[in-house]
């Protein structure tokens, strides 16, 4: 499993989409239990702190210290640092397993094998991501653009996962047919370019060329803002839902 987000994880918490509400209610009203349940992958925390509304308690993992760090707290909320695929949680803990914009980094086989050792019987396993933004058909292209043409080629393999919207993973689960969700908030320029900059390929282009390709973009994108203070940003859910029998 990378870990591709321990630098700069205060940005990460402070620019990255959250997920919709009605993601969350979804959930709720499909969870055959709501006593146990793991965040994996966690990051910022942000899942975790939402499925504390639901759960009697929530234990989230990560493999970075530094996003634990500064993941948001609660008090029904354990976090530690721990891989995916090897963790120190009891034989059929959990009544739902969500791994939130991270399932394509980890380990497929192994991870499953501890998804069946950690729940319990008819539990459910949440895999959602969100693909990229869109905004405005000018806005729109620059992004895809700079997406293929720019940092193409600096893209880890497993983000065709995200790219093929995470159909094609493997699921050996009970699938759930799932309704469609889409993030919509409204975002000034300044944190659509710190998001931009959370991308995994813009760091890895930084690092090779000893400078930021997203000035140029964020020079491109302002031309199209006009005077507007926010715009509405859109992020299309990537949702898989398993139940899981043993």
């Amino acid at each position: 499993m990378k870990d591709n987000f321990s630098t700069n994880s205060d940005k990460y918490a402070k620019y990255r989409p959250k997920y919709p509400s009605d993601f969350f209610e979804y959930l709720n009203s499909i969870l055959p239990n709501k006593k146990n349940s793991w965040d994996c992958g966690t990051g910022n925390g942000q899942v975790a702190c939402e499925l504390a509304k639901i759960f009697e308690n929530v234990f989230a993992t990560d493999i970075s210290q530094a996003q634990i760090d500064n993941a948001i707290k609660a008090k029904n909320i354990c976090y530690s640092v721990q891989p995916a695929e090897t963790t120190n949680f009891d034989n059929g803990k959990f009544d739902l397993i969500v791994v939130a914009q991270a399932i394509h980094w980890f380990d497929f086989d192994k991870f499953y094998a501890e998804v069946k050792r950690t729940v319990k019987n008819n539990a459910l396993l949440c895999v959602v991501g969100y693909s990229r933004v869109k905004i405005n058909e000018q806005i729109d292209n620059l992004i895809t653009d700079f997406y293929t043409n720019i940092i193409g080629s600096y893209w880890d393999k497993e983000r065709k996962y995200i790219d093929e919207n995470y159909t094609t993973i493997p699921f050996p689960f009970d699938e759930i047919q799932t309704p469609n969700f889409v993030n919509s908030q409204n975002w000034t320029l300044e944190h659509l370019i710190g998001y931009l900059n959370t991308w995994s390929a813009v760091k890895h282009f930084i690092k090779k060329n000893n400078y930021n390709p997203i000035d140029i973009l964020q020079k491109d994108i302002e031309q199209h803002w006009s005077n507007e203070l926010t715009k509405e940003v859109h992020f299309p859910l990537l949702l898989r839902i398993g139940r899981i029998t043993k």
